[in-house]
């Protein structure tokens, strides 16, 4: 067992340095599907393109939501994960196609997920750090207050 935070490297001092990442990479924020499920309600409630792409798993047990790179170095919040990508198979749009069709909705970036809500090409390709951080607070404030009155 090892408490690093990192693979080691040949001089074993430093992380290695992440792949570059255009605009089309991110990391994952994943949560438990009910959670995520009223986070997904709260944000389309607000403006439109306040939520980007959002994943489920194959089983129903989590949503994954699709957040700017870097974000993975500074999420603490409890009951989620966030999982660095570093531009590694992670792509929110694939290639467009040849004509006037616009982008194309590629296949889920990780095994055994689908799209719940996919890439669209109009409105922003991530959710903000901020904005979803806000809304699974408040998902799951209602979640509890659901569960109490039962």
């Amino acid at each position: 067992m090892t408490t690093a935070r990192h693979r080691p490297t040949p001089d074993a001092s430093a992380p290695p340095a992440p792949a570059p990442c255009d605009d089309k990479c991110c990391d994952l924020v994943t949560v438990p599907a009910r959670q995520g499920l009223e986070a997904v309600d709260i944000l389309r409630r607000g403006a439109a393109d306040t939520i980007g792409p959002v994943l489920h798993d194959g089983g129903g047990d989590t949503l994954g939501f699709l957040v700017p790179p870097g974000t993975a170095d500074g999420w603490d919040l409890p009951g989620s994960a966030c999982t660095q990508t570093f531009g590694r198979g992670l792509s929110v749009y694939a290639e467009p196609a040849p004509g006037p069709s616009g982008p194309v909705v590629p296949d889920p970036p990780v095994a055994g997920t689908g799209w719940l809500l996919p890439p669209d090409g109009e409105s922003d390709p991530v959710t903000d750090p901020a904005v979803l951080r806000a809304a699974l607070g408040q998902a799951a404030r209602t979640i509890e207050a659901a569960d109490s009155c039962r």
